[in-house]
């Protein structure tokens, strides 16, 4: 069996929050291949949740 691994580039400061616009953080990849970018409060509003989802949680 092969694991093909993806990476992702690293956050810079063109990234933007999805909820509030400001400097991204944090990238949230979800299990389904999709991802949001938070500020660090978003992330940490949000983290609880992220994890029940099973998201791979980046900080930048």
């Amino acid at each position: 069996m092969t694991t093909t691994t993806l990476t992702r580039p690293e956050l810079t400061a063109a990234d933007r929050c999805d909820r509030c616009g400001a400097a991204a953080q944090v990238r949230a990849v979800l299990p389904s291949g999709g991802e949001l970018l938070f500020c660090g409060h978003h992330a940490r509003a949000h983290e609880d949740r992220l994890r029940e989802l099973a998201a791979e949680l980046q900080k930048g």
